[in-house]
């Protein structure tokens, strides 16, 4: 049976849809996570195996041109795509299960409780969120790194990546975790929710049954706009040599690259031009789509 088309879910789908920018963007990610994750296959490069024409421009071989070592630009663009979103993709998912975890929590026991944890965020805003990672991955290198190296030294890259990905992580979800306490603080004098206590229903199943349901659209919301922000963060610690490491590549790191190649003498434009631009399409689709998703779970920015 077909849902009533003036259901909650489907005058949402419609706000959404009134915003071309939204479903521009969201189309526009649709197609770079699937082209970056057949396209190196399809090519038949392997985008870390280096070739006999360094610094080619870009031609009918090598659509993107190529790098230092050779490599085809197009294949390393695509695989550094697909580990950007994949990073922004996990350390947003790492952020929504403590932000929303810390704010339920805070805003459902409220009193000293509510206070403590709220000040603990207070604390953790006010430190420089880059440094904390920055630090992280520096004590992952010098305390992990060599352990492994003698036991599994094939899991490194991957560790490092998911390391990274947990770092940026655990320094995202303060905002979450402010805006699920305020929606906790508003949902609990609800009707509902006082109702449903006054039959006995355990916390546990209430936060889960009864309230989480209905952060969920603000939680999406705002899970959506966290992943561009962990992309660029990610971006910038593969811009200083800190993030993902050669020969995996990410955008970050690829811009890297392409502007260790400026100089007065040559430049060599298209290592930097395609690997910034794709970045800076894919935080205007990512922030797009959030902007979208908001006016979607928000009916009085519009019908």
């Amino acid at each position: 049976m077909n849902p009533d088309r003036s259901s909650p879910q489907r005058l949402a789908v419609h706000r959404f849809r009134k915003r071309r920018g939204a479903v521009v963007g969201l189309v526009f990610l649709l197609l770079a996570t699937a082209i970056s994750g057949v396209g190196p296959v399809i090519l038949g490069v392997d985008p870390n195996q280096g070739g006999d024409s360094p610094f080619a421009p870009p031609d009918a071989r090598h659509w993107m041109g190529t790098d230092i070592h050779g490599r085809d630009l197009l294949a390393r663009v695509l695989v550094g795509t697909r580990i950007s979103l994949m990073v922004g993709a996990v350390g947003a998912a790492v952020s929504l299960v403590i932000g929303v975890g810390w704010g339920l929590v805070s805003g459902w026991r409220g009193g000293r409780t509510d206070a403590w944890m709220m000040r603990l965020v207070d604390v953790l805003y006010a430190l420089p969120t880059v440094v904390w990672v920055m630090l992280a991955l520096t004590l992952f290198e010098t305390r992990c790194v060599g352990w492994l190296s003698e036991r599994w030294p094939a899991s490194i890259p991957a560790l490092r990546l998911g390391a990274m990905m947990i770092s940026l992580g655990s320094v995202s979800w303060l905002t979450m975790a402010r805006v699920v306490r305020a929606q906790v603080l508003s949902l609990r004098e609800r009707p509902f929710i006082l109702a449903a206590q006054s039959i006995g229903v355990s916390p546990s199943r209430l936060m889960l049954r009864h309230l989480l349901p209905n952060l969920a659209g603000v939680v999406i919301v705002y899970l959506t706009l966290t992943v561009p922000a962990v992309v660029l963060y990610e971006s910038f610690l593969s811009f200083l040599g800190l993030g993902v490491r050669p020969p995996q590549a990410s955008l970050g790191s690829l811009i890297a690259d392409g502007a260790s190649q400026l100089n007065p003498v040559r430049v060599r434009w298209w290592l930097l031009m395609f690997p910034a631009g794709l970045m800076a399409l894919l935080l205007g689709a990512l922030n797009g789509v959030g902007e979208g998703l908001r006016s979607a779970f928000e009916p009085r920015d519009g019908a």
